[in-house]
Parts: structure tokens; sequence; C-alpha cells
């Protein structure tokens, strides 16, 4: 009974290899999403792009160099920084792409950075917050915060408040946060903001990116009427290093990877909200797949984004009305 039981097993995986390698190019063309269509220029403009040493941040960095931006890529590792904007050159060697070291995880390298940025480059048109930790071990900030909510949220709100004086003066721009479908299963503990009192990666990613939908809306909100716009998105389910501190992600990852995007696929929906003319006035929304996208209840609270608002500023020291 034994042996027919494995070669039931045996069989049951040869059928479904089968299947994969039958429907494989229709599961990748439905995997892969939507892509953005647009054919705009960016000649003259200048864009700021946080993690765009690699996966999504290096291919929306690439595609707007293709555009005739200036491409400025803030990275936590310069070396990688430079690796990456060295492939960007060699497929398009007109591309304005240059690095600057930016660690979101320390604010005095988020006020560093601002400082030297603000000193030297007179105009800004889009900025991609799309940096981004996930379900790391549980660690801390320079700044004592938890590292989701740290990076994904708090270090992205400062380096927006540091730079929002600069986007009003070079409108119309544009702001870009990159989210995640994860968001729908996230809630903001306010009552334990940095899991001091239980941790668990998973649901610390989703509270961050929960963070990210709110804080997008609530700011704007307060940025209506300025030309500056800004919006969420959702990537997709990417096949990028973002898993890396979880080795069951990586492997199932992995393995069921013709069902992923890759990180140019992924990096669609971030060009579109950078680019897409039909846009130009359109704040506050959540996109996926190049298209409006679902926002879950707790990520359309008026009351909670003002609440985080709050909160944020006063854990960051700063006042922003």
């Amino acid at each position: 009974i034994a042996q027919m039981w494995v070669l039931v097993i045996i069989a049951g995986i040869g059928v479904v290899t089968l299947l994969l390698l039958l429907f494989a190019p229709h599961i990748r063309r439905y995997a892969a999403g939507a892509a953005c269509r647009t054919a705009s220029r960016l000649d003259g403009k200048t864009v700021l792009i946080t993690g765009a040493n690699t996966g999504i941040g290096k291919e929306t960095a690439l595609d707007l160099a293709l555009r005739g931006a200036r491409v400025i890529m803030a990275c936590r590792d310069t070396e990688k920084g430079e690796e990456a904007a060295a492939s960007i050159r060699a497929e398009c060697p007109k591309a304005q792409v240059e690095v600057r070291e930016l660690d979101l995880a320390d604010t005095c390298s988020i006020r560093a950075f601002a400082q030297k940025f603000l000193r030297e480059v007179h105009q800004l048109h889009i900025l991609i917050n799309n940096a981004g930790v996930m379900m790391c071990p549980y660690t801390k900030t320079v700044d004592g915060f938890e590292m989701h909510m740290g990076v994904n949220h708090l270090g992205h709100f400062l380096l927006t408040y540091l730079l929002v004086g600069l986007l009003k003066r070079s409108a119309p721009a544009r702001i870009v946060v990159v989210s995640s479908l994860a968001h729908n299963f996230g809630w903001i503990r306010f009552h334990d903001l940095h899991s001091q009192g239980s941790y668990n990666s998973g649901l610390a990613y989703c509270q961050s990116k929960l963070a990210n939908v709110l804080f997008a809306r609530e700011l704007a909100r307060r940025l209506n009427g300025t030309d500056v716009t800004v919006n969420s998105v959702h990537p997709g389910t990417v096949n990028s290093d973002l898993t890396r501190h979880s080795t069951i992600m990586t492997i199932l990852f992995s393995v069921f990877s013709v069902f992923l995007k890759t990180p140019r696929e992924g990096a669609q929906t971030s060009i579109y909200c950078a680019t897409a003319e039909e846009l130009h006035s359109i704040s506050g929304k959540h996109f996926s797949d190049c298209s409006p996208a679902f926002v879950a209840p707790q990520g359309r609270s008026s009351e909670t984004a003002r609440k985080l608002w709050d909160v944020s500023c006063e854990q960051l020291g700063i006042e922003w009305d």
C-alpha cells in the first residue's frame, strides 16, 4: 500500500509539473500584470528614488532615465548603488544617474542627505519613496524605532518633510509611495507602535505598509492646491531580494517564480504614477497594475491617518502643519 501511495504522489507531481510547463507562457503573461504605456518624456526633470540600487527601485530608475530625467539614486549601500548606476549607463549611455548615500534607519543620515541635497539640487519634480524592509528579525533603527516602522514609514515621512518645500517650488511635482497589498492585513497599533510588547515580522511589515497608505492619503489632503500630488502603489508580488530575511518566503518565491512579477514588471505602477499625463491632478489614491486599486477600510480612515501623522511628528521631533 505504501508503494502505491508513493507512485500516486510521484504521478501527481509529474502531472502538476507537466501542466505548469504547458501553461507557463499563459501564467507568465497573467502574472506580469499591466505595463505602463505612457510615452511621456521627463527631459529637464529631476527624480529622487530611495532604494534604487536593486529590485523595482533600480528598474524604475532605468525607465525614468531612459525618458530623459536626471535620476538621483538614494541608497544605503553606495557601492551597490554605483554598480546599479553603471548597469543603467551601460543600457542607456546618455543616462543622467547619480548615487547619494541615504540610510533610512538613521534620522541623522536622512537629515544630512536632505541638507546636502537642498544645497546642491535646485529642483525636484518626482520623489519615489521606494525603499523598504520586509519580515526582518526584531531589530531597531539607530533612533530606537522598530525596523519596519522606522524604515518603511518614519524614514520616508522625515525625508518627505525635509524635501516638501523643494517639491512645492518645483511644482507641478509628484510623490509616489510604494506600499503593498499587505496593507489589507495591517493595523496601526498605537499602543505598541514599535512592537515592544510582542513582535511578529509579518504583522510588523503589514502595519508599516498600512502606514504608507495612510501617509499618502493624509499628505495628499494637506498638499491640496499646491500642485504636488501624492499617490501610493502596490507593485504586485515581485520576485526580488526583499524576502531575504525569510527563508520560507525565499524558498516559496523560488519554487513559484513563474507566478511572480519580475522587478521590471513590478516597477510599472510606480512608473505609471510618476509619468502618466492623465494623473496630473489625481492625488490621494492607491494604484495597482497601473489602475486605481482597492484600499482596505483601515486605510481609508481619516481619523487614523491624522492620528498617525501626529504620532509620527512626535516620534521624529518635528512640526509639520
